[in-house]
């Protein structure tokens, strides 16, 4: 079932179930995780998060997607605050909900990382950090400007490919489009239209720059995954899907009328954001 034939009232009934177990008082950083069927890897990964980034309290909100087996017991057990829907509506859909949770429960600043442990925590101070200091809007990681322990040559072709295309649509050099782990201004998620079910990673990148938020990317790492396997589908299958959310996405934006400039909103150079030294 995708998120167009969900029935509307499944994102309502999560955020009052959601607001009455946990409050609507979370701290100024907001961990957004999405999870379906990682009940061999979602413990670990909520574990690995940090309780002080830049500075700042965290706290982990898992969006577990109409799971078959025990993530959200998993999460819960690791101490995130968990968001448990019963249809699997896809990633896209799940994070939409996570946005709109943190969102309205007072986060600041939103911060993804995936649930299968590909992404080092360590990179979430990283992320986090151009946007906390006023330098950014929007901030990525890319495995281009940092390293990749993946062996697919097929995928590492396919992160160039598209980082080529988006870079040519948009008009800001981007390296890599697909990095789960990225941190933003928790009021750019409800400025930007986000509809797709499923590889809304792109729909999200493409849309934030269309709208002249600043974004910049940072050097971080891409690890095997911990457990489990992906959901996204096979290469060709994948290729094939995110190139029709890249277009679709692209040409909808350029359909929509240009808002006025705003300093808050001025689109900044493509020059990565240098990683600290530890």
């Amino acid at each position: 079932m995708t998120s167009a034939e969900t029935p509307p009232d499944i994102d309502a009934a999560a955020v009052a179930e959601f607001t009455a177990q946990y409050g609507s008082d979370l701290p100024p950083v907001a961990i957004v995780i999405a999870a379906y069927d990682e009940e061999r890897s979602i413990g670990a990964t909520v574990n690995g998060i940090p309780a002080l980034v830049h500075g700042l309290e965290t706290a982990t909100v898992v969006v577990v997607d109409g799971a078959t087996d025990r993530t959200a017991a998993e999460a819960r057990k690791a101490g995130a605050m968990v968001c448990d829907v019963p249809v699997n509506r896809g990633q896209g859909a799940a994070l939409r909900l996570g946005y709109r949770l943190a969102r309205e429960s007072g986060a600041r600043y939103i911060v993804t990382t995936d649930a299968d442990g590909q992404y080092d925590p360590a990179d979430i101070e990283r992320v986090l950090a151009p946007v906390v200091d006023g330098r950014a809007d929007f901030a990525t990681g890319s495995r281009v400007l940092g390293r990749q322990e993946t062996h697919d040559r097929v995928r590492r072709l396919g992160v160039h490919v598209f980082a080529w295309l988006i870079s040519r649509f948009t008009g800001q050099r981007i390296t890599d489009t697909s990095f789960g782990l990225r941190a933003m201004r928790a009021e750019v998620t409800g400025a930007v239209t986000l509809k797709q079910p499923q590889y809304q990673s792109s729909e999200l990148l493409i849309g934030v720059i269309s709208r002249g938020f600043r974004v910049v990317e940072v050097p971080a790492t891409m690890r095997l995954r911990a457990a489990g396997t992906t959901k996204k589908g096979g290469n060709l299958v994948y290729g094939y899907r995110y190139s029709r959310v890249v277009v679709g996405t692209w040409l909808r934006e350029r359909r929509r009328p240009a808002p006025p400039s705003s300093p808050a909103s001025a689109r900044s150079s493509s020059e990565p954001v240098p990683a600290k030294t530890k």
